[in-house]
């Protein structure tokens, strides 16, 4: 029994030293990343470290760069860059001898080729000027169901305005047409009869849609031209009304078909390209179709007959929003919804969706067109937004200062842009990991500026390999001809092993001369108790899944990281797992790569100091200190719920610096109490809704009752105040004169009362009065006794006496 328990003490003993060892090892394995890589793939895809080729070397064969080794031929790649197109920046114009628009540069450099290695930054900078007279086609799609014929009626008398208007921004400008309503197949539209509601046809009378030819999905009614004068407003008055049975229309359906069918509408290459998309209802998308039993996808190409007629529109379903997204941005297009109030929200919601894209509320009868497109256009034109198409392998960030002289700041859009005006943007462009497929180490990256078609191409060749993988020694001496020497390292056939293959899997019996090699000198245990020692070199056990044990002592993984919500050292874009330490990708640190190196998302917008120099930034996010005042709150610590009401604080020194009025209303008291009040005057104070973060509104009346209003912010220790010019006081009252008034209206008032009064009861007596004469007249009086009056002397006859 002894022996058993002495026997579990001796397995829990090399248990415990092993796993000590092993942690040991780990914390060497991390301060040294080019440790336990055992190909030279697996070696230069580590930042920093290099590949000894030669076959007689018996120490690590990757090492760090900066290492001194006595290794004669290496393996290490470098990164390197070169411009191969880089045509200078142009002012744009039309050339003076020539009607031709001279080739337009916005955008610099054009083509570059990078040979970049994992883990490795190289920066490129890319300069943007908005050019004069830069081309614009528009193209106006619009809504034609019935409820839309005013706004047809609009556009066309302002046809000639909107050009116009436009060539005001551009001289080069061409303006199209087209119109769509719905599916022309049921529950959509009645392809057989309609009936209209419109002027076209009288009231409830039905009509063939295909006899009127106005039933439509879409219909490119004028392509882009440039000869405008009078055919943009004949075109439109003359464009067919029609009606559908449901409220969304097929809009996207046919915006769709007016991007993707570039030649017929005539759109050109080197032009910005605006869409201006007009209705007053929601929309088809992907599924809406199978209601017709339209079960086709749409497939995104151009049907248009030669009349500009869509012709699948009874053959294919509605897009999806995400086809129009990608189809907007792939073609470099800036649509503008112009949609009335009652869809603004949809439209606002889609607009957000889709990059290069905005939205603006449309009158009911189209009259503020014309601004809201040259409002929109400006917007637009004067905004310029850096995009890529890397994959997920490639990080590209982007740092601008746009205007200001200031440092650079992590930002892909600049604003409020004039033309000629030059900005720059640095951009990072960083190898996270390498494609599992040698076939993706070669990609074509391009950078672009939103809705404008130029873009710098980067055709980008990842250093993900080794030279020497090609110099493959087959049936190598070295490798006891039981194996192929690559890289210095002998690759043995499936039955054979050891450095140099010298070992076979069938016959080899473990021994313990060569156990020793299978471990390191602070355990006992071979290969870390997640192997097999053969022939004097671990072979760690293979796992079913993604997980890899590795190392030359099987001391290695790449699964038993710290883990950030449930996802190992947060997840590829953060870092990865090696020898069970997270090496975090550029701009990520932390154990588990959680926490962001940048400290842009603690600064808001316009502050150089971090969390409002209220708190400390810690893992990318404001941690708020407590003051004498109170606890500040806020993604930028930019609040203060329990502080004292600072609107009271101020207003005494705002009464002071704007009025000269209040408790400090004397000079020298003002600027004693009032030294970090900085007043500005302004007109009008902003509203709640327009004050940026960190600024609030007060208001407050003075000793004179008069209300004025101010806003506030600090910066630095010192309250930056903007309060109205002008108080808002009530005029001053003449209480005498009201007092007089009153009562001489009470006067006025009681004796109008009796004297009206007194002529209706006159006016009533006098009535009465007539009223009684006149029935006086008109008695008749009788000759009759009077019923009371009694005889004095009555006479009784006895009934007894008889007269003889």
């Amino acid at each position: 029994m002894s022996s058993h328990w002495r026997y579990g003490e001796f397995l829990l003993v090399i248990l415990v030293v092993g796993a000590v060892a092993a942690k040991n090892t780990t914390e060497v394995d991390k301060n040294n990343p080019c440790k336990n890589k055992d190909t030279c793939r697996e070696c230069i895809q580590t930042a920093n470290c290099v590949w000894c080729k030669e076959p007689n070397f018996a120490e690590d064969r990757c090492f760090p760069s900066n290492a001194s080794t006595i290794c004669t031929s290496i393996e290490n790649p470098v990164t390197k860059i070169t411009e191969e197109i880089n045509r200078p920046l142009t002012s744009g114009g039309k050339s003076k001898n020539s009607h031709e628009n001279r080739e337009i540069v916005q955008l610099m450099p054009q083509y570059i080729k990078l040979e970049l290695r994992p883990n490795d930054v190289e920066l490129v900078k890319v300069k943007y000027a908005r050019a004069l007279d830069y081309p614009v086609d528009l193209y106006y799609l619009m809504d034609l169901s019935e409820s839309m014929t005013d706004d047809r009626d609009t556009l066309s008398e302002l046809g000639n305005t909107l050009a116009e208007a436009m060539r005001n921004l551009t001289s080069d400008f061409r303006l199209g047409f087209g119109s769509f309503t719905d599916k022309v197949i049921m529950p959509f539209t009645d392809n057989l009869t309609q009936r209209s509601k419109t002027d076209l046809f009288p009231r409830g009378t039905k009509y063939k849609c295909h006899e009127h030819n106005n039933c439509l999905s879409y219909r490119n009614i004028m392509a882009l031209d440039a000869d405008i004068t009078n055919q943009f407003s004949s075109k439109v008055k003359n464009a067919k009304i029609a009606g559908n049975y449901d409220s969304p229309e097929g809009g996207l359906e046919a915006m769709m078909q007016a991007i993707v069918c570039r030649k017929e509408i005539g759109w050109r290459e080197k032009a910005r390209h605006l869409l201006v998309f007009s209705t007053d209802a929601n929309f088809h998308t992907a599924g809406d179709g199978k209601l017709a039993g339209l079960i086709q996808p749409n497939d995104g190409k151009c049907h248009l007959d030669e009349d500009g007629a869509y012709t699948h529109a009874e053959q294919l379903d509605y897009p999806s929003i995400g086809q129009v997204k990608h189809t907007i941005e792939e073609n470099a297009i800036n649509v503008i919804f112009a949609v009335t109030h009652n869809v603004l929200d949809i439209y606002k919601t889609l607009s957000a969706n889709i990059n290069g894209s905005s939205y603006a509320n449309l009158e009911g009868n189209s009259m503020n067109v014309v601004n809201l497109i040259r409002e929109q256009y400006q917007q637009i034109s004067s905004s310029i937004q850096m995009r890529d198409n890397a994959t997920s392998d490639v990080k590209i960030t982007y740092y601008s200062a746009c205007r200001s002289a200031g440092p650079k700041v992590l930002t892909s859009k600049c604003d409020g842009l004039h033309v000629g005006e030059e900005v720059t943007f640095s951009i990072n462009i960083r190898l996270i990991s390498c494609p599992k497929d040698p076939r993706d180490w070669r990609q074509i990256i391009q950078i672009y500026p939103v809705g404008i078609n130029e873009s710098l191409i980067i055709d980008l060749k990842m250093l993900c390999g080794c030279e020497c993988d090609a110099e493959v020694k087959t049936k190598s001496q070295y490798c006891s001809s039981q194996g192929n020497l690559v890289c210095g390292v002998c690759q043995c056939e499936d039955q054979f092993v050891g450095a140099q293959c010298q070992c076979s899997n069938t016959d080899m019996q473990e021994s313990t001369d060569s156990s020793h090699n299978c471990h390191d000198n602070t355990t006992v245990i071979d290969c870390s108790g997640r192997g097999i020692c053969s022939c004097g070199q671990c072979q760690c056990e293979k796992r079913s899944n993604e997980e890899v044990i590795s190392g030359k002592y099987c001391q290695c993984d790449n699964f038993s990281c710290e883990r950030h919500e449930q996802r190992l050292c947060s997840g590829p874009s953060h870092g990865k797992c090696e020898c069970g330490q997270c090496t975090c990708n550029e701009g990520w640190q932390g154990k588990a790569c959680e926490c962001a190196v940048s400290t842009d998302s603690c600064r808001k917008s316009g502050d150089d100091k971090l969390c409002s120099g209220k708190g400390s930034c810690e893992c990318g996010a404001c941690k708020c200190q407590a003051t004498a005042q109170g606890r500040y709150s806020g993604q930028y610590c930019e609040t203060c719920p329990t502080c004292s009401n600072l609107c009271l604080e101020l207003k005494d020194c705002v009464q002071c610096q704007m009025y000269n009025r209040g408790k400090f209303k004397d000079i020298k008291d003002c600027a004693a109490n009032c030294t970090k009040v900085k007043t500005t005057p302004v007109d009008k104070v902003l509203e709640k809704s327009e004050l940026v973060l960190g600024e609030k509104i007060c208001e407050s009346y003075d000793d004179d009752n008069c209300k004025y209003a101010f806003t506030f912010k600090e910066n630095n220790g010192i309250y930056e105040v903007q309060a109205q010019k002008e108080r808002e006081c009530l005029p001053k009252v003449a209480m005498l004169k009201i007092l007089f008034s009153v009562a001489g209206s009470i006067l006025f008032i009681g004796l109008a009362t009796l004297l009206l009064w007194k002529l209706i009861t006159t006016m009533q007596d006098n009535r009465e009065f007539r009223r009684f004469e006149k029935e006086q007249m008109m008695a008749q009086w009788n000759a009759n006794g009077n019923p009371l009056y009694k005889q004095a002397t009555l006479s009784f006859k006895n009934p007894t006496y008889s007269t003889q």
